[in-house]
């Protein structure tokens, strides 16, 4: 079903999260979907506005070329907009366009030599075109083959040869995720939770884990400026219970080990001299960011430690899955988690194959999702049946 028809059928303020992956318009790998510019559509988002608790909050991933758009169709709705969670990945493929090798083409198939060029046959053809090879030897790789290296690597010309290693694309490694929240109906926070459930996020419960002492063994102010908090900890011994302050910051597994490798072993704290620079930033790029301030001594490790990494797995998707852009459950989970109260019922108006569905029944979660589409409808309700 069409979630502009379906979610007419959810009562005002009824829903206690949205948590969803909408379509980014970017057509991508030409489907149809994916171009609508339903994500920009302010009617729809007034529809997840009118279903939403008071103090809600609702997470939709974008594109970090078309972002923008959706976020102001989500606040032109009535969201307030409260944050931007930053997914951080290193698997991500590159699509850029090879400038030279286009340019090269362009002139081996232009109107003086179009149809000279097609008569003739690789490296001696072109040569009687009048262009050479002007790769030098010592450019070629290691693993050299005379036929692939002439395939991929040559260029003849001198206008691409200009040009060679010029692209139109940088490789993708990141998808913003906004974070909006339907406006409060009472005067405070601590009432709105009161009375609807809603209004703020799972702090504790989004934690990351960690076997580091965050206080360096020391003391701390009590958690709560009354002595003790209410679960009976203090503030540093419940960080060193519970994890990390969960931040607007998300890597995978991949991306965290990249980070890692940047940062090195490090300790946080104030016992760093000056702007003393990180070991590993001498190409100019960190600079001084793995110097991280205002964190506890004593605690060590790469980067990546201040950040939840969300592993991705292919048996994820299950058997006869050809959705193009299934998230990580453990991500979807994730985040379900962050900003659903317990028991409640979280919304996703694009389900896809069903990842927010799986995400939501594995954490004691009820869920509702819409899919227009017949073939991912189907996909979702398999993979939903099979999951535990």
């Amino acid at each position: 079903m069409d979630c502009l028809i379906g979610m007419k059928n959810i009562l005002d303020n009824s829903i206690d999260s949205i948590v969803t992956d909408p379509p980014y318009e970017l057509g991508f790998m030409g489907k149809a979907w994916d171009s609508t510019g339903i994500a920009y559509s302010v009617e729809m988002w007034r529809e997840a506005y009118r279903v939403l608790k008071p103090g809600g909050h609702l997470l939709a991933f974008g594109g970090t070329r078309t972002y923008h758009r959706m976020a102001c169709a989500i606040e032109d709705a009535g969201f307030e907009i409260r944050d931007c969670i930053q997914w951080i990945y290193g698997s991500g493929f590159p699509k850029s366009m090879d400038v030279a090798k286009s340019i090269e083409a362009k002139v081996l198939t232009g109107s003086a030599n179009k149809d000279k060029f097609k008569e003739l046959d690789g490296d001696k053809g072109i040569t009687q075109l009048g262009y050479t090879k002007t790769h030098a030897d010592n450019d070629r790789p290691n693993d050299y083959n005379g036929q692939e290296y002439n395939k991929k690597v040559y260029l003849h010309t001198p206008e691409a040869k200009q040009w060679e290693g010029w692209g139109t694309a940088l490789k993708p490694a990141n998808e913003p995720i906004v974070v909006a929240r339907k406006p409060l109906s009472e005067k405070t926070v601590a009432d709105n939770v009161l009375k609807w459930g809603t209004g703020g996020i799972n702090i504790d419960g989004s934690r990351i884990p960690t076997t580091d002492k965050l206080d360096g063994g020391g003391s701390s102010v009590d958690y709560d400026g009354w002595g003790k908090s209410l679960c009976g900890k203090t503030d540093s011994a419940k960080s060193n219970l519970l994890g990390r302050f969960p931040a607007n910051v998300i890597f995978d597994e991949e991306a965290g080990e990249l980070l890692n490798e940047q940062s090195g072993e490090r300790k946080s704290g104030g016992k760093v001299k000056g702007n003393e620079p990180s070991r590993t930033g001498e190409n100019g790029i960190y600079g001084t960011y793995c110097r991280v301030e205002n964190q506890p001594h004593n605690d060590t490790g790469g980067a990546s430690r201040f950040f939840y990494c969300a592993k991705t797995s292919k048996s994820e998707r299950g058997e006869g899955n050809t959705h193009p852009t299934v998230k990580p459950l453990k991500l979807i989970s994730y985040l379900i988690k962050l900003v659903t109260p317990p028991n409640g019922t979280t919304l996703d108006p694009f389900i896809g194959s069903g990842t927010s569905a799986i995400a939501a029944k594995q954490n004691g979660f009820n869920y509702i999702g819409y899919e227009s589409d017949a073939d991912n409808f189907s996909i979702a309700q398999k993979r939903i049946s099979t999951h535990p």
